[in-house]
């Protein structure tokens, strides 16, 4: 979920921030007044090309920052792990910056990324459909995707189940193509995986070990330093003359002489400090003893981690990669090894394995063939609410090879009008067409998965009355389920909407800005009684956007 996004010196913007909820949010303001340019800037920040025209004319640089909440985006969080990108309180920081001298920078966190890694993060954040932003239906992959999540755990289970039984197959073909090399090729191979398995076996890493060493290698190196300022504390508070213990301990016995006079007063709030400085003391010397300079540990530790890196560069980038590939070599070995693992041993093994994923493809296709018919029915239904009453919507469950997502790839095909035969969606859709028709499958697959924020440009193109009225009311649905933005001229998503900011644009001094400002009660009957009426509100209309507004709850 979007928590924040600061723009810079982008277009007539010359800095504005907007702090984002959940829910449904709208962005209302005159044509020209900068709402797409938001639309734009979260595009700038999560990986879209940078046009340098977009600088604001003058301007050095145009930064633009967005922060997201990824706690509970299992898929993020995975992929931030993976990626290893620095994470503060579940949160992810994202800046993208164009300068007038045509170079741009992305960070995360602060850190310099690729803009491959920005862009592959920004996917499992938001789905932008803006004028050029369509990419989840632009990919024919995430049909597949959009089709299994609407059926839910059978479809789940199924997968579950292909993904282990191609594994299977795969490492039996793998084992039988190493035995069909001819001894001479076995026998290379097995010395080049008894060599990997030895090389690795021989380090033996363990998971998290490299940082570890990192930690110990830098404490070894500044050992000397270390050692100095925790011998001075250790003379501050017990070595010294007049130390702190020393003067604690006077302050004690003091007290404690006073208790005799007068009960009243404790003690013992010193006792437990004295107590507590004591431990500390007792732990400073313990490190004091461990921190004494090693060269040989230093040397040791280097060389481990010399012997972890070099396993990194031939094996993979982490212990867990390593590890897992050791695994493999393993697996591997003992096929090759096993004298009884003969070639048509492994034969009848393969075919057993490839009848088995055929089978359990087999049903896949058959529970995705019958659920794929009413999944277009219910997806054409929503279209036909959306001003598209003549719209036709289908998928087309296409044959592959199987692989771990079955043996089937599904198209999403799509006619707007009376008589045209259905295109693949990407090939003909409008913008306005593919926004209402990723508004369809968002209805449908509420609640289920999916990425977590939704972003509208130009949905309410083409839309007035009924129409308009059903889009505004679907929105505000997908919001008890998604962070869902829409930036509109139609009063009826105005007045449906959780939140409402205005963007405006002024004059100051020969230059336009724009202004950006979240609406409280009062001030949205206004701004939705100048979408109703123009420029010129009345009573009625003020009264029509009371109405309207009072409608969303």
């Amino acid at each position: 979920m979007i928590l924040e996004l600061s723009v810079e010196n982008i277009a007539v913007i010359e800095r504005a921030q907007i702090e984002l909820g959940r829910g449904f949010t709208v962005l209302t303001g005159e044509t020209g007044a900068g709402k797409s340019l938001l639309v734009d800037a979260i595009g700038l920040a999560l990986g879209d090309r940078a046009d340098q025209d977009l600088l604001r004319a003058g301007a050095q640089k145009g930064p633009v920052q967005l922060v997201a909440d990824v706690r509970g985006n299992a898929e993020a969080l995975a992929y931030c792990e993976e990626a290893g990108i620095p994470l503060e309180d579940g949160q992810v920081y994202i800046q993208r910056e164009i300068t007038a001298e045509g170079k741009n920078v992305s960070r995360i966190g602060g850190r310099a990324q690729p803009v491959a890694v920005v862009k592959a993060l920004g996917a499992l954040l938001v789905d932008l459909h803006g004028q050029h932003d369509h990419q989840a239906l632009l990919d024919p992959s995430r049909h597949l995707d959009y089709l299994d999540l609407w059926i839910g755990e059978p479809a789940a289970t199924l997968l579950a189940e292909i993904n282990q039984l191609v594994s299977e197959w795969s490492r039996l073909r793998t084992a039988l193509n190493a035995i069909r090399q001819g001894m001479r090729d076995r026998e290379q191979r097995l010395d080049l995986l008894r060599y990997q398995d030895k090389e690795i076996g021989d380090v033996a890493p363990q998971l998290g070990e490299s940082a570890e060493l990192d930690a110990q290698i830098n404490r070894l190196r500044h050992s000397e330093r270390l050692a100095e300022l925790v011998m001075g504390a250790l003379a501050a508070v017990a070595d010294d003359d007049g130390a702190a213990e020393e003067r604690l301990g006077s302050a004690v016995q003091m007290v404690s002489q006073a208790n005799r006079i007068d009960e009243s007063l404790s003690t013992s709030g010193l006792e437990t400090t004295l107590e507590n400085l004591r431990e500390s003391i007792h732990e400073l010397r313990a490190y004091a003893e461990q921190v004494a300079m090693d060269p040989e540990a230093l040397e040791a530790a280097a060389s481990r981690q010399d012997a972890l890196k070099r396993l990194f560069r031939k094996y993979g980038e982490s212990e867990a990669e390593v590890l897992e590939f050791h695994q493999k070599v393993r697996e591997e070995l003992a096929a090759l090894e096993d004298g009884e693992a003969t070639e048509e041993g492994l034969e009848a093994q393969v075919d057993v394995a490839a009848t088995k994923v055929v089978e359990a493809c087999a049903k896949l296709t058959a529970l995705r063939t019958q659920k794929a018919k009413e999944f277009g029915q219910l997806v054409q239904s929503e279209i036909r609410e959306l001003a598209m009453e003549k719209a036709n919507f289908s998928l087309s469950v296409i044959p592959k090879e199987p692989d771990t997502r079955g043996a089937d790839d599904i198209q999403f095909l799509f006619s707007a009008n009376v008589g045209e035969s259905l295109k693949p969606l990407s090939k003909i859709a409008s913008g306005g067409e593919m926004s209402r028709v990723m508004l369809a499958l968002k209805v449908i697959l509420a609640g289920k998965a999916g990425v977590p924020t939704l972003i509208f440009d130009e949905i309410d193109t083409g839309l007035s009355g009924r129409a308009a009225a059903v889009v505004a009311r679907k929105l505000r649905d997908l919001g008890k389920f998604y962070q869902v933005v829409s930036i509109s001229h139609l009063p009826q998503l105005a007045g449906m909407a959780d939140t409402h900011f205005k963007i405006e644009k002024v004059e100051k001094a020969g230059r336009v800005f724009t202004e950006i400002n979240r609406l409280d009660e009062s001030e949205r009957v206004e701004e939705v009684a100048r979408m109703l009426a123009g420029e010129e509100i009345g009573d009625m209309a003020l009264a029509n956007a009371r109405e309207l507004l009072a409608g969303r709850g």
